[in-house]
C-alpha cells in the first residue's frame, strides 16, 4: 500500500501518525501551504513525526500512490476533486474524508468514476488526536469494500454505509444535529441559571430526569410526549423566552425550539392520535412528511 495526502492538517496528519505506528512505510503528501512561512515548519515536522514524504504538487502525490485520502475544507473538496481528476490513475482509490453534503459527494465521486478511478466517502465520528487511525470510520460508495480491506490490516476501523456516496457523511451531518445544537442548548441552558442562580439545582434535576434511562428511551419519551403536548409545551417555552429576554440573555435556541414545537402543533396529532401518546417517535416524524 503506497497511501497519498491531499492537504496535510491535523486530521490526515493524525490518520498518518497512527499508520506509521501500525507499519505503514510509503505515505506522500502534498499540502497548499507548505511552502507558507508561517505555516511550513508545522507541515514539515508533522511530516517527520507522521514518516510522510512532502511534495510540492497535488499531481505529485497522485503519480505515486495508489489510494489518496483528500482531507480539504468542505467548501473546497468538490473544486480541489476536479483539479485532480485530470491526474488520477486509473483504479486510483478516492478517500475523501471532509464534511462536504452529500450532492457534494455525489459529483466528488462523479469525477472519481469518469478517470476509472474508485470513490470512498469517509465519515470520521470521533476525535483523531484521541483515536487516530483507529477513529470510528463510516464509508460509503464503490470503493468501500477495497478501502475497508486493504486498511482494516493497519487496524483502521471502518463500516460499510452503503455504495452511495454521500450516505456515510449524511449520517454524520445529521448526528451534528445533535452534536452542536446540544451544545448550543446547554449553552443557553446554563446561561440562564447562572444568571438567576439557580445552576445546581437546573443540573441536579435535569440529571434526576435523564441519567436514569437511555439515550434512545428519553429521546422517544420527549418526542412522543410532545406531539400529545406540543400546544402547552410552545406556550411554557414562550414564558421561558420572555424570562430570558428580560434577563438580557440570549434566547435564540429556545426561540427556534419553540417554532419546530409550534409546527407540530399545527398538526393537532392530539387529535390524529385520540389524545392517546404513539408509542414511537417514527409515528411522530411521518406525520411531518404529510404535511410537507
Amino acid at each position: 500500500m503506497y497511501l497519498g495526502f491531499v492537504g496535510f492538517g491535523e486530521a490526515a496528519f493524525e490518520l498518518a501518525s497512527g499508520l506509521k505506528q501500525q507499519g505503514l512505510e510509503k505515505m506522500t503528501a502534498y499540502d497548499p501551504l507548505w511552502n507558507v512561512p508561517a505555516y511550513n515548519e508545522l507541515i514539515l515536522n508533522r511530516a517527520k513525526t507522521a514518516g510522510v514524504t512532502i511534495v510540492q504538487t497535488p499531481e505529485e502525490v497522485l503519480q505515486q500512490v495508489n489510494a489518496v485520502v483528500v482531507a480539504v475544507p468542505a467548501d473546497k473538496a468538490l473544486g480541489v476533486s476536479s483539479q485532480l481528476k485530470p491526474h488520477l490513475k486509473n483504479d486510483t482509490l478516492y478517500i475523501d474524508v471532509s464534511a462536504s453534503n452529500p450532492d457534494v459527494k455525489k459529483g466528488i465521486a462523479k469525477n472519481v468514476q469518469e478517470k476509472g478511478g474508485k470513490f470512498v466517502d469517509a465519515a470520521m465520528m470521533g476525535p483523531l488526536p484521541v483515536y487516530k487511525h483507529k477513529v470510528p470510520i463510516l464509508a460509503s460508495g464503490d470503493g468501500t469494500d477495497v478501502f475497508k480491506e486493504t486498511m482494516q490490516a493497519f487496524g483502521m476501523n471502518i463500516t460499510k454505509v452503503s455504495e452511495v456516496p454521500g450516505e456515510a457523511t449524511a449520517v454524520k451531518l445529521i448526528r451534528s444535529i445533535y452534536m452542536k445544537g446540544i451544545a448550543g442548548l446547554y449553552i443557553e441552558l446554563l446561561e440562564a441559571a447562572h444568571e438567576f442562580n439557580v445552576e445546581t439545582l437546573v443540573i441536579d434535576s435535569l440529571s434526576e430526569t435523564i441519567n436514569g434511562r437511555t439515550f434512545e428511551e428519553t429521546m422517544n419519551r420527549l418526542v412522543t410526549g410532545t406531539a400529545l403536548h406540543a400546544v402547552r409545551r410552545s406556550v411554557e417555552l414562550g414564558g421561558t423566552i420572555a424570562m430570558l429576554d428580560s434577563a438580557n440573555i440570549d434566547s435564540s435556541m429556545s426561540k427556534a425550539a419553540k417554532e419546530k414545537i409550534e409546527k407540530l402543533a399545527s398538526l393537532n396529532l392530539k387529535d390524529k392520535f385520540k389524545g392517546e401518546k404513539p408509542e414511537h417517535w417514527l409515528q411522530v416524524i411521518e406525520a411531518f412528511k404529510v404535511t410537507s
